[in-house]
């Protein structure tokens, strides 16, 4: 367990990683809820290590400049793989969005169905010990103070050991991975459909009768003016947009690179008309396909005469929704998994009918929004729709959206969130 407080030290190893084919990469935080900071980065390159001594401990604690030449020569490095888990809060602090040939173990968990892999959440420390054959990790230290110097050797034998768990869950969900998706070359469509049928008409009932406890629920909190209750929260979002050509005029008149997919729907096809062949557009016609089962089966209605909103009874109705919830879970993400193998199944194999199911295709047309504004204000087509100003958006134009001088439209929209019953997919910080 080389930890390497010197500068050269740690530019010598960052150095010697930029030539590995695949690295495992963990953070340790400093003043994580306060002040953020780098604190450790933690690096290995054997995955057969299973005590730790071959992980490189990087402390870089207010080394700026350290911190960017790892990101510089191993995160953005497209030649090597980087396996980290709940990627997306490391590579806050690795490069962000410039990171490149990221593996991400929580995404990969979370592409593994409930029913093959029934856990009660995709944490680190979970999947450790279920597909490690690990009795008990003490993660202890990862609330610890990461910010003090000198670390204690409690904390360094922690840094060390997460990233040898972090190279074996990643090895193991391959593993499962490559079990539960088998060649699709090769799957037997028959079999499948009739696996199909029959969770099905397990899963239907409950999923309807889910659909109505969440629905009256919502419902109910709406007209009674709750927006917190023993089961839900109701919490509302602001979706901000503004007209495509105003946005247009902005980013030409600040300079401003704007690149994001654009939709291109029926009415903006007919308000471009012939425009839509300019070659510089590049237009990207992407196949959508959708699988149908042939075999509808008409099935009861499981819902009830419900009550008012105002008079509903949310512990009746939140304890059922508990009871329901375990196994429809399970029947939901089989029934996912099932008809995801059928869909590339009878794509491999060229089919678009079996007994039963039906593959159907459809075109949805996108092209990159900076084209399609500069053909627009070139030619002098008006194009009237609107552009959801997503986060992404928000911070390329920076203060310059405060030049916008239409009203920009305000949705809310409301969300509900289940609180007693465990997230298995709630990212955490660490």
């Amino acid at each position: 367990m080389p930890y390497l407080t010197a500068a050269s030290d740690i530019k010598a190893v960052i150095a010697q990683f930029s030539q590995a084919k695949i690295l495992w990469v963990d953070t340790e935080i400093a003043d994580y809820k306060s002040n953020p900071r780098l604190s450790l980065i933690q690096v290995l390159a054997d995955s057969t290590d299973a005590t730790g001594d071959a992980t490189f401990l990087l402390d870089v604690l207010d080394k700026p400049e350290l911190a960017k030449d790892f990101i510089n020569k191993i995160m953005v490095n497209p030649n090597i793989e980087k396996v980290l888990h709940n990627a997306s809060y490391d590579i806050r602090f690795l490069g962000n969005d410039d990171a490149q040939n990221v593996t991400c173990t929580l995404q990969m968990a979370r592409k593994i169905p409930a029913y093959f892999l029934p856990l009660p959440n995709r944490q680190l420390k979970t999947l450790i010990e279920t597909l490690c054959g690990i009795g008990y990790v003490d993660k202890s230290e990862q609330s610890g103070d990461w910010a003090k110097r000198p670390l204690t050797q409690k904390q360094l034998e922690y840094a060390k050991m997460d990233a040898v768990y972090l190279a074996r869950v990643h090895r193991r969900l391959l593993e499962i991975l490559e079990e539960c998706y088998p060649d699709p070359a090769t799957e037997n469509l028959t079999a499948l459909g009739e696996k199909y049928q029959e969770i099905e008409s397990r899963w239907k009932p409950l999923d309807s009768e889910i659909a109505e406890v969440k629905e009256r629920f919502k419902a109910g909190m709406l007209a009674q003016n709750l927006k917190d209750s023993s089961y839900f929260q109701l919490s509302s979002s602001i979706t901000m947009k503004v007209d495509f050509m105003t946005l247009a005029r902005l980013t030409q008149t600040e300079g401003i690179e704007l690149n994001f997919p654009v939709t291109l729907t029926k009415e903006i096809q007919k308000q471009l008309g012939k425009l839509i062949a300019y070659p510089y557009l590049e237009v990207e016609d992407i196949a959508s396909w959708r699988l149908n089962s042939n075999l509808q089966q008409r099935r009861k209605s499981t819902k009830k005469i419900a009550p008012q909103p105002e008079t509903e009874d949310f512990t009746a109705l939140g304890q059922r929704y508990k009871e329901i919830l375990p196994e429809w879970k399970l029947l939901d993400s089989e029934v996912e998994h099932l008809k995801e193998r059928i869909k590339k199944a009878m794509l491999v194999q060229n089919k678009s009918n079996t007994p039963d199911f039906k593959l159907s295709s459809s075109s949805i047309l996108k092209v990159d929004f900076a084209s399609l504004a500069k053909l627009a204000l070139s030619v002098g087509v008006e194009l009237d729709f609107m552009v959801t100003l997503t986060q992404y958006i928000q911070k390329r134009l920076g203060e310059a959206i405060n030049k916008i001088d239409v009203q920009i439209e305000y949705i809310t929209s409301w969300r509900m969130t289940a609180k007693s019953v465990e997230d298995e997919d709630e990212e955490i910080p660490f």
